[in-house]
């Protein structure tokens, strides 16, 4: 799953990062495990912290708004590139809602095709616990019908 996310960020990245005058080409790669890794540090935060109630609730929108969850994952990786990239704040936050923002609505998209077993939402969380247990039980009984 941690690879899948790491292409799914890379594939939208063009805009974002490789074709953006404020990132140095050297440092693109780079950025993009570090989307991949704070989208990741964001979904286990809100399991880790008795969230999962409403991270499940994030993947089972039928549409797709702006909301914590998406605003955490933004408001981190914005402050990784500004402290670690020295990209000013205001510009990081551009490039970080203009990178995270599809990938979110793709995550959840990805996560309601059977077909796609990487991203199903029980596969997702069972590894983002480090596969200590099993959610798939616990994704049914509080998923929206």
């Amino acid at each position: 799953m941690f690879e899948k996310l790491y292409l799914l960020v890379k594939s939208h990245a063009q805009g974002a990062i490789f074709n953006n005058p404020l990132i140095s080409g050297h440092h693109h790669e780079a950025i993009v495990i570090e989307a991949s890794s704070t989208i990741i540090e964001v979904l286990k935060g809100q399991m880790e912290n008795g969230k999962v109630d409403d991270l499940i609730n994030f993947f089972q929108l039928a549409n797709f708004d702006y909301n914590s969850v998406t605003k955490k994952v933004v408001n981190k990786f914005a402050n990784k590139l500004n402290n670690y990239y020295n990209i000013d704040a205001s510009n990081a936050l551009i490039i970080a809602n203009n990178l995270i923002q599809p990938i979110m609505v793709e995550l959840i998209k990805q996560s309601k095709n059977a077909q796609n077993n990487e991203f199903l939402l029980s596969n997702m969380l069972t590894k983002l616990n480090g596969n200590k247990a099993d959610l798939s039980g616990l994704v049914k009984r509080l998923s929206v019908a």
